[in-house]
């Protein structure tokens, strides 16, 4: 599975590579170059990221599933102890 970027984000990256090489580099890189890294830096290491994002998530819907029962359960049939309990009360 590929790792790609809306057109948006796309250009985003784009400005932002070229921006970086100005500032840090001292370097104007162009259109194509910058294209070039960014497609090279989603294919060769976009994967990497894109599974430890994934391994994080799962993490975090383990932690959840485990915990539905505590979060979600409901006492069945608790309307006469509760009944039981009110009229001892009076």
């Amino acid at each position: 599975m590929p790792v790609t970027l809306s057109d948006d984000a796309t250009e985003k990256a784009l400005k932002s590579i070229r921006r970086y090489f100005v500032e840090q580099l001292d370097q104007e890189i162009g259109e194509l170059p910058s294209r070039l890294l960014l497609e090279f830096v989603l294919e060769e290491i976009g994967p990497s990221i894109y599974n430890g994002a994934i391994a994080e998530a799962q993490v975090y819907l383990r932690e959840r599933v485990a915990d539905l029962d505590g979060a979600c359960y409901m006492p069945e049939f608790e309307y006469w102890p509760r009944a039981a309990s009110r009229r001892t009360s009076r």
